[in-house]
Formats: C-alpha cells, structure tokens, sequence
C-alpha cells in the first residue's frame, strides 16, 4: 500500500514560519517525484513544489520562489516543505502526493495533477494575524 502521510501544519502570523513534512511508503523505484499542492476553500488546487529522487532537482511554481524551499532524506524517506514569509495568500490545505512513474521532461511537466498516483490527506496551513 503505498502511501504519503503530511504533518507540520498550523496556524501563523503573517511573516512567520512553518516545517510541512511528508512521510512516504509503500513503493520502491529508482526515480520518483514528490509533489506538494495546495487547495483553499472555491479556489483552484496549485501546485506548489516538487523534488526528483533520482537527481534532487526541485521545482517552484513562481509564488513561493525565495520563500518556500523542498528538500528530502532519503535514508527517512522524508520529504520537507520549509514555509517562510508565510503570507495569508498561503493559507490552504496542503497536499503531499507521489508521481511513481515519471515521464521525461520533469521540468515541464511537475506540476501536472493527472501524473501523480497518490495523495495524502493533507494538512491544514493558517496565516493570519
């Protein structure tokens, strides 16, 4: 059963700083995407970051670039989303999700909802003063 189980979501003021973590499982490939997204309430899912097992390259959408940075540990099977500069724009329910399979051209393509083969539940980021 594969599985991405997200954590480390909370409320903050704007300014301020959060850890999102996503724990996977469940599968073993040599080269993996995890994705992070985001959804508010009426508002259109987004994606936000994504990090390649096979070289590290990570990927921003243009919103969260020089704020949020995605990194892995490998040897935990960890992936992190380090949140700072939070905004109240930033406020949603955070997804972490698994592209198993993915296809060349990674950088054109990461943000790509229908390539991703599992979510996780989410967790819940709030940044209001």
């Amino acid at each position: 059963q594969v599985q991405t189980v997200e954590s480390g979501g909370g409320l903050v003021q704007p300014g301020g700083s959060l850890r999102l973590s996503c724990a996977f499982s469940g599968f073993t490939r040599d080269h993996f995407i995890i994705g992070w997204f985001r959804q508010a309430p009426g508002k259109e899912r987004e994606a936000v970051s994504a990090i390649s097992s096979s070289d590290g390259n990570t990927y921003y959408t243009d919103s969260v670039k020089g704020r949020f940075t995605i990194s892995r540990d490998g040897a935990k099977n960890m992936v992190y989303l380090q949140m700072n500069s939070l905004k109240p724009e930033d406020t949603a329910l955070y997804y972490c999700a698994v592209d198993l399979n993915p296809r060349p051209g990674t950088g054109s393509r990461w943000f790509i909802f229908n390539d991703y083969d599992w979510w996780g539940q989410g967790t819940q980021v709030t940044v209001s003063s």
